[in-house]
This record gives structure tokens, sequence and C-alpha cells, in this order.
């Protein structure tokens, strides 16, 4: 199980997912105010190790009893781990979204730049709009 990252430390993409960066090894998931937004989740679609994604490509989906959402990369890279654990416990995106609710590890290209991320002022702003 992974330790809960601080979501003050986190970049955040337009679409809802969060990065933390170690050492070029992306580790993504969706935050909180996604999942409450999504509500009584009920699938999630999880890539290939291996697969190469593009930032912003859709690299899996996660239903809820409301909607289909895509899961977007928000870097470019390899992924070289998903959390199969999840997709079996989704009630972790509920307690744990920024830890246990981990979603893919990537393998960040050498020349990536994470310039189209959010940090956690600018997301939540964004949050704020989007729900007026």
């Amino acid at each position: 199980m992974s330790a809960s990252r601080d979501p003050n430390q986190l970049k955040y993409a337009k679409t809802h997912e969060w990065v933390a960066l170690d050492e070029g090894i992306a580790t993504v998931g969706i935050s909180a105010f996604a999942v409450e937004a999504l509500t009584d989740l009920v699938y999630m679609e999880l890539p290939e190790v291996g697969r190469q994604l593009a930032a912003g490509e859709a690299f899996g989906e996660i239903e809820s009893v409301k909607a289909v959402s895509d899961l977007y990369s928000p870097v470019s890279g390899e992924v070289i781990a998903v959390n199969e654990d999840l997709a079996a416990h989704l009630e972790r995106l509920n307690s744990d979204p920024y830890g246990a609710g981990w979603i893919v590890r990537i393998r960040v290209n050498a020349d990536e730049k994470l310039a189209g991320l959010m940090d956690r002022k600018a997301y939540e702003k964004q949050c704020a709009e989007a729900e007026h």
C-alpha cells in the first residue's frame, strides 16, 4: 500500500488526475474532487504495463452508476505499474485517493515538461468555478 501523499505537493491536470513525480517516475491518480463528483463507483479499466502514453491520452475508464469517464495521462511515458487491487476495491478511491487509490505509475519521457499541470491552488480554483 502506498503512503498517502500531501495533496498540496501534487500537480493536477484539468481532467482531475493528480501526479506525483519522483526521480522520473510519475504516480497518477484522480483527485478527491473527481471521486466525489463521480459517486458510487462500480468499475475501472486499467491500461497494460508497457503501454506508451502521450500526455493527454486516455489510458482507461472509471464508471459510476451515473456515468463513464475517461482517465487521461498527465504525462508522456511508459506504464510501468498498475494498481491491480484498485479495480476490486474502488472504495480506496474514496478513503485514500492520494495513497492507496493511486492508479498507474509511468516512467516519464526524459524531455517531459509538467508545464501544463496546475498546483493545488489553481486546481481548486478550477473546481470551484466548475461548481457554479
